[in-house]
């Protein structure tokens, strides 16, 4: 049975349980409640305590290179294809599925369950986001543009583990805390690669006044390659082009493989006020590695600074914008209108040129100027057109001038 097949029917065991259990309350109760919106499909039992909700997301992109003569080309792409199918089962355990069919391949990108004994304390079990990166933890349909900055190339992506979490005060203080299996930098994995080591991610987040929030978060643990699994990341640009990775070669004496420590560090913040909005993080990421006799403890960084605005006077937030007036061609609505600008930056370690890196094909700095305009048609259905130039220092890569366009439905 293929992975496509398994899920399928995984989706479908879990849709029949939870119906089942939701039937099972309608016979004590015939008043089953129904019902559709912005937020998805919602079963729910008399009492509350099932629910089973199916919702999704589909991302639509083109991608459009401006005067390059690398292997990079015009395209159109599935970006994201996602739907979604959560459920709670006797009020305090919820469970949340989301495969992604996009780029024309099948992925597990979230499969976790949740104890959710009170706001402040709720236990997760399964594969999701590591609590690390803040531009990382916004939801994709939120993003303010098309592709994460180069900052996000630091931070992990989804790893299995087991992660305490909760929000204190009223949302004035959200934290977790967990142990994973650990991923490399922009790294996602349902498996683990063989070693009893794991990452510890712990993440504390303040709110002490509405619209500002400043934040801290952590990962460390151990990493040990192989030449099958080097333990170590590729770097990318916004139109996935591979700009910087460790030398590989045909040997492990020849390869740079991680051997020891990773350590991240990450502090970062957001500012909103009316239609202004502010996202900033600073991401450190270290490894030890070594290449045949040679070793070394490498320390890349990355910077990213996103200002908003929405032009048409509704709030700016983490979780996007809701328009006032939702486009409606009779009565001369428009919607939602919004600006962007982003700067971010990557540099890497001096000391990895040139054993551990080949200098003539791995960059030792990528810089990313960004403008954006975003269409919100309405809170499910939005249009992106964004701009990105990115420059290089040392290897022999051009620059990359890229147009970016999405159509996203989220519903």
């Amino acid at each position: 049975m293929n992975r496509k097949k398994i899920l399928l029917f995984t989706f479908g065991s879990l849709a029949l349980f939870l119906l089942a259990s939701i039937a099972r309350g309608d016979e004590k109760n015939p008043q089953l409640i129904i019902s559709a919106g912005k937020g998805g499909f919602l079963l729910t039992s008399p009492d509350g305590d099932f629910k089973f909700r199916i919702r999704g997301y589909v991302q639509s992109d083109g991608r459009f290179f401006f005067d390059q003569s690398t292997s990079s080309i015009d395209t159109f792409v599935m970006r994201r294809v996602r739907p979604i199918f959560e459920g709670t089962v006797y009020k305090y355990f919820e469970f949340k599925i989301m495969p992604d069919f996009g780029g024309g391949t099948t992925s597990l990108q979230d499969a976790y369950l949740d104890a959710k004994f009170t706001p402040g304390f709720k236990i997760r079990f399964g594969k999701a986001k590591t609590p690390f990166g803040l531009e990382r933890l916004q939801s994709a349909t939120d993003l303010i543009f098309i592709e994460r900055s180069l900052a996000t190339n630091l931070v992990p992506n989804r790893d299995l583990g087991i992660v305490v979490f909760g929000d204190i005060g009223g949302d004035k203080i959200s934290y977790a805390a967990g142990i994973l299996n650990g991923v490399v930098d922009l790294g996602s994995s349902d498996i683990d690669f063989g070693t009893d080591s794991k990452d510890f991610a712990g993440r504390i987040f303040v709110t002490p006044f509405a619209g500002f929030g400043v934040g801290v978060a952590t990962t460390f643990g151990n990493q040990e390659g192989s030449l099958l699994s080097t333990g170590l990341p590729t770097y990318r640009t916004q139109g996935q082009l591979a700009w910087f990775r460790y030398r590989v070669g045909t040997t492990a004496d020849t390869t740079t493989l991680a051997d020891g420590t990773r350590f991240r560090l990450s502090p970062q913040l957001t500012y909103y006020r009316g239609p202004f909005g502010i996202l900033a993080e600073y991401v450190s990421s270290s490894q030890e590695v070594v290449n045949g006799k040679n070793r070394a403890d490498l320390r890349n960084k990355a910077w990213n600074f996103t200002t908003h605005f929405v032009l048409t006077g509704e709030a700016a937030g983490y979780k996007g914008v809701s328009p006032e007036n939702p486009f409606d061609h009779d009565s001369g609505k428009l919607g939602a209108w919004e600006i962007a600008f982003r700067y971010s930056r990557l540099d890497i370690d001096e000391d990895a040129f040139p054993i551990f890196a080949d200098p003539t094909t791995a960059a030792s700095q990528a810089e990313n100027i960004a403008g954006g305009l975003t269409w919100y048609f309405n809170k499910n259905v939005k249009f992106m057109f964004n701009y990105d130039h990115t420059t290089f220092e040392d290897a022999n890569i051009e620059t990359e001038k890229l147009f970016t366009m999405r159509f996203q439905i989220a519903w």
